[in-house]
This record gives C-alpha cells, sequence and structure tokens, in this order.
C-alpha cells in the first residue's frame, strides 16, 4: 500500500452486494489512483467477497452479519491499524458517486468530519411523509448539538480525519442508526467537530431500497427514539471525561 502523506482508506461496507460492488470499486480506483479500498464483507452469503478482490480491493470478511455499524468499526480499526490520516465511507450499492469523494473529503480541511449532504441543493433526491419528517427532526437537534447547520444527518457519506477515526474505533455503534446518528452525537460529545458538503445520490444499480409508507412510519418513530438514547449515552459519556 502507498506511503504518503495523506493516506487514505475507502471503506467500503457490503452486504451481499456481488451485483454492484465490482462496479463501485473500479469507479473509486478510477478517481484517484492513491486510493486504498477496502471492502468489509459484512457475512453476506453470496460472492460479494470474490467480486471486490477482483476489481482490486482488499477485503476483510466478517463472519456473520453485524450490520453497517459493525462493518464500519472494522474498517475505522483496520484504518487506525494501519497509520491512515482519512477515511471514508463509500456505499457498495452505487448510490454514492464516487466522483464526491473528493468533495467529502475537503470538508476535513475545516472539520474532523464531514458529512455528503443529500438536502444541500444538489441532486435531485427526495424523501416523503414520515421518512422526510425524521430525516428534518433528526438534523435540527443535531445541527443544536454540533453548533453548525446540518441537513442530513443519516447520510453516510461521510469521511473521518485522523482524530475522528480514533473516536470511531474508541465508540462506534452497530445497532439501529447507531453508525450514523449514535455515532455522530458521540464524537460531538467528545469534542469533534463536523461539517457538510452538498451531494447528489445516484440510485441503486441493482436491488431496491425498501421504502413504503408503513415502513416510513416505523422509521419516524424508531429514528426518534435512537436519538433520545443517542443524546442521553452523550451527555453521560462526555460527564466521565469531565469526571
Amino acid at each position: 500500500m502507498p506511503e504518503h502523506s495523506e493516506r487514505t482508506l475507502i471503506i467500503v461496507p457490503a452486504w451481499n452486494e456481488s451485483r454492484n460492488v465490482g462496479n463501485t470499486v473500479r469507479e473509486i480506483l478510477q478517481q484517484d489512483a492513491g486510493f486504498d479500498v477496502v471492502v468489509v464483507d459484512d457475512g453476506s452469503t453470496d460472492d460479494t467477497a470474490q467480486v471486490a478482490r477482483d476489481a482490486g480491493a482488499r477485503v476483510l470478511i466478517l463472519p456473520f452479519n453485524m450490520g453497517v455499524g459493525g462493518a464500519m468499526r472494522t474498517g475505522f480499526t483496520f484504518a487506525q491499524r494501519h497509520g491512515y490520516e482519512r477515511a471514508i465511507q463509500v456505499d457498495a450499492d452505487g448510490q454514492h458517486n464516487p466522483r464526491d469523494i473528493s468533495v467529502v473529503l475537503a470538508g476535513l480541511e475545516r472539520a474532523d468530519i464531514s458529512i455528503g449532504a443529500r438536502f444541500a441543493q444538489v441532486g435531485d433526491y427526495q424523501a416523503k411523509g414520515p421518512r422526510r419528517w425524521a430525516m428534518v427532526f433528526l438534523a435540527r437537534v443535531l445541527s443544536r448539538v454540533a453548533k453548525t447547520k446540518l441537513t442530513d444527518v443519516t447520510s453516510g457519506f461521510r469521511a473521518a480525519n485522523r482524530r475522528a477515526i480514533d473516536q470511531y474505533v474508541h465508540y462506534y455503534p452497530a445497532e439501529y442508526l447507531g453508525d450514523t446518528v449514535d455515532s455522530l452525537v458521540s464524537a460531538i460529545h467528545s469534542g469533534l467537530t463536523v461539517t457538510q458538503v452538498p451531494v447528489a445520490m445516484r440510485p441503486r444499480v441493482h436491488g431496491k431500497p425498501s421504502q413504503n409508507p408503513i415502513g416510513s412510519t416505523i422509521y419516524l418513530l424508531r429514528s426518534v427514539f435512537a436519538l433520545s438514547l443517542a443524546l442521553m449515552r452523550g451527555r453521560r459519556r462526555s460527564l466521565e471525561v469531565s469526571a
């Protein structure tokens, strides 16, 4: 792996994404040959791991499905142990456009964590009904916590500098919304700074996301519950640090 001053690791969590992950890895490597790509195979039952290797990625295999949070913590641990200065999550399904990696990474020039935001006047990504209400509510609350305007705190397209990588290795929850909301609250309470940059999302090439009225309503309720737990845990950890 290359040894240069701003070593960057692209972490791609993948679960049964054999139809998408190969193209995603190739697109990433086309953007910058200096990027190192590690695909975290999250207990897949298909040939995701082999497809990723064939495309040029290093693959870490989890023995069973741990969810995005578990996969990303594995990726951040790898980044810490191998001395990477920056790490960024790019989803295997192709919705995160690899052309925007440099844009999201640029946000690290002014903050420890940079979020690629879908609701920042770029692209045509839409969420409706309860799902959209939940996203707006979460963004407003976390904007106050972070003391900066955030519009898309559930976006997984985010980058971390070395300080944030170390924090994520220390605490990066695997439960529902833990990889986005809870990890962000914990980072903020630990003194890390957050910014966002506008990006445009793409539709999945293969497979369909599950969004329906019932699912969106459940998402709203679970989001509020997850945020409440995250804020309580965040306050407790900040008190423990200051004690």
